[in-house]
């Protein structure tokens, strides 16, 4: 090896000193070495595994021999290694002991007088020995880098940290119909919710989404987290992302948005949990969670948006039947809201918590039907408790700042589409001029929300590394009372007159289906996926602040995607999607969205 010689003269410099001169050996360079040089000692080396034993080696008069025998002992050479440079050490000192007996019988014949009798100073220049010393040092480090000789420099406890990140670029142009209502139909309930009360007797229209002026915007989502390997089965798991808001479903910050003028965007902490694996392993698996992880469930983005993530407890667990078939099962309980514990903060009596639930499970099977054809099929139910609201106790508020009983039951977040009912019981009096005044309202969800979903997937590999997909799922909400809903809903009616409101007209399912073509992993330049599918979503069918934030952005929407997928490189891809919805029920409604995406992962 190339740095042999010199790691052998750098250790015998460090460990031996002066050692050298009780053997026979002739000067090179290498001896008149500045004994201060830098150089790696033998403390550096990392310990290796000691080579099997080949007995006891021999002490010789010979220390260069020695040294090596001891080196091999250590493990820091191998025993063919060893051989060559005690084989070169021998042949040296056979030549060192010759040439000394011919000097010395030169020294002893008579010659006459010289200057350089008085004295002789061997000398090196300092440029020269330096010069030794770099070339040395860079070999051996060099090596040391490669063979990692020293592991000082990253201390133990970053092995157990596996970060990972991406960062996507999008363009997004929002394209709205000619013929959308534009007179005040779309109340934006979230917005009304996060702020004061709305007075329904104002003379003001409440919060509205847009539904007639086209949008174009870039927008960016970056996100950078890490695993955490704990040992002993235990694992954790942190991540931070972009967003405009808290929001559970979308990361996106859009470029020039949270008031422009390049200011700075936040950064969330969308992901911090702990997992044990007790699992047996060999394909069969039994998980638990514990804090804020990804969605454990098997869905589509019908029931769960992909970006939403889920705070509580939950086990996932997997147990195979045979080669072909395995079963699965996942189960959580989760904390969808917390009432304030000063709520309300504007009084000294405070009111009853009205916390609320989620609790899910979910079985499945996994079935390699064929050699090319493989299915994953189950059925789970969401259990929502209290997420509905609920009329307050009856009273009069006099500003906007009067706080109802029931305050904390509208949804802290919502998207657009669920049937809504006002929550305060407003009580008419001469304070509020009978009802003319001072109607502040909040709203809540009118209906009950209890899932029944079916989600499927269906995998063909007929064809060399390209894979054909239907994906499809069903939902059912089953706790859905049209006639409960109809008395109390301010929303998603039919027309009426200027006595009556019109009819209720929501619904309870929701389907999706989609066929995707393509490679199943984009790991090489022009790997390529494309899908289509078509969506129907009823206004109660799912919670609305939960489901697909591209996609009608909510429920009461129906329509069709189309999209493809194209790798750049083996971590950047590049993305193009339309879609085209329509409102179900209500006025009319109609929206295309573009998005040009480029995406990084890391």
């Amino acid at each position: 090896m190339s740095y042999a010689y010199p790691l052998l003269i750098s250790i015998l410099l460090a460990a031996h000193g002066t050692a050298l001169a009780q053997e026979p050996a002739v000067k090179n360079q290498a001896d008149t070495l500045d004994p201060a040089l830098d150089l790696p000692l033998a403390t550096d080396l990392p310990a290796e595994p000691e080579p099997a034993p080949t007995g006891p080696a021999t002490p010789t008069q010979n220390v260069t021999v020695n040294i090596i025998n001891r080196l091999v002992q250590k493990g820091f050479l191998s025993n063919e290694e060893a051989a060559e440079m005690i084989k070169q050490a021998e042949a040296d000192a056979i030549i060192a002991a010759q040439t000394a007996a011919a000097v010395a019988e030169v020294a002893a014949l008579p010659r006459p007088p010289s200057p350089e009798d008085e004295a002789r100073i061997t000398y090196i220049p300092d440029v020269v020995k330096d010069n030794m010393r770099d070339q040395i040092k860079q070999e051996l480090m060099a090596a040391a880098r490669e063979e990692k000789w020293s592991e000082r420099a990253a201390p133990d406890w970053t092995s157990k940290f596996k970060p990972f990140g991406d960062i996507r670029s999008r363009y997004e142009s929002v394209f709205f119909a000619d013929g959308n209502d534009n007179t005040g139909a779309f109340p934006n309930f979230n917005l009304i919710n996060n702020g004061l009360p709305f007075d329904t007797a104002g003379t003001e229209f409440s919060p509205q989404f847009n539904s007639d002026q086209n949008r174009n915007r870039a927008r960016l989502r970056a996100r950078i987290g890490s695993e955490i390997l704990l040992g002993d089965n235990f694992e954790g798991g942190i991540r931070l992302v972009t967003g405009e808001t808290d929001s559970p479903t979308s990361p996106n910050q859009t470029l020039g948005g949270s008031g422009g003028n390049f200011s700075k965007y936040a950064i969330w902490l969308d992901r911090a949990f702990l997992s044990y694996d007790a699992g047996p392993g060999d394909g069969e698996e039994l998980k638990f969670f514990f804090g804020r992880f990804d969605n454990p469930f098997f869905s589509s983005e019908v029931q769960w948006d992909d970006d939403l993530g889920f705070d509580g407890l939950a086990v996932r667990g997997k147990v195979k039947i045979n080669d072909k078939a395995s079963t699965f099962f996942t189960a959580g309980y989760f904390p969808v809201y917390n009432t304030d514990f000063n709520f309300a903060t504007n009084q000294p009596s405070k009111f009853e918590s009205t916390d609320k639930w989620l609790t899910g499970a979910q079985l499945g099977i996994e079935w390699k039907i064929t050699d090319d054809l493989t299915a994953k099929v189950a059925t789970a139910y969401y259990d929502f408790d209290a997420i509905e609201g609920k009329l307050s106790n009856p009273f009069t508020p006099l500003t906007a700042n009067d706080a109802g009983n029931t305050d904390s039951t509208r949804p802290g977040f919502a998207q657009r589409g669920n049937t809504y009912m006002a929550l305060r019981d407003i009580v008419p009096t001469a304070a509020n001029d009978f009802g003319k005044k001072y109607q502040f309202q909040y709203y809540g969800l009118a209906s009950q929300f209890k899932n029944l979903t079916v989600t499927g997937r269906l995998d063909y590999d007929h064809w060399d590394s390209y894979r054909l997909t239907l994906l499809g799922e069903a939902t059912k909400n089953i706790a859905f009372d049209e006639s409960g809903i109809a008395k109390k809903a301010v929303n998603n009616r039919g027309p009426g007159t200027s006595s009556t409101v019109g009819t209720f007209d929501g619904g309870d399912n929701a389907w999706n289906l989609a066929f995707q073509f393509g490679k199943p992993s984009m790991e090489q330049f022009r790997d390529w996926q494309a899908i289509f599918g078509y969506r129907y979503v009823e206004s109660d069918a799912v919670v609305d602040g939960f489901t697909d934030s591209r996609f009608g952005a909510g429920t009461n929407v129906q329509g069709f995607f189309i999209g493809c997928n194209m790798a750049l490189s083996s971590a950047v891809r590049f993305g193009l999607r339309w879609m085209s919805w329509d409102e179900i029920i209500g006025p009319p409604l109609s929206n295309d969205i573009l998005q040009v995406d480029l995406n990084a992962k890391f």
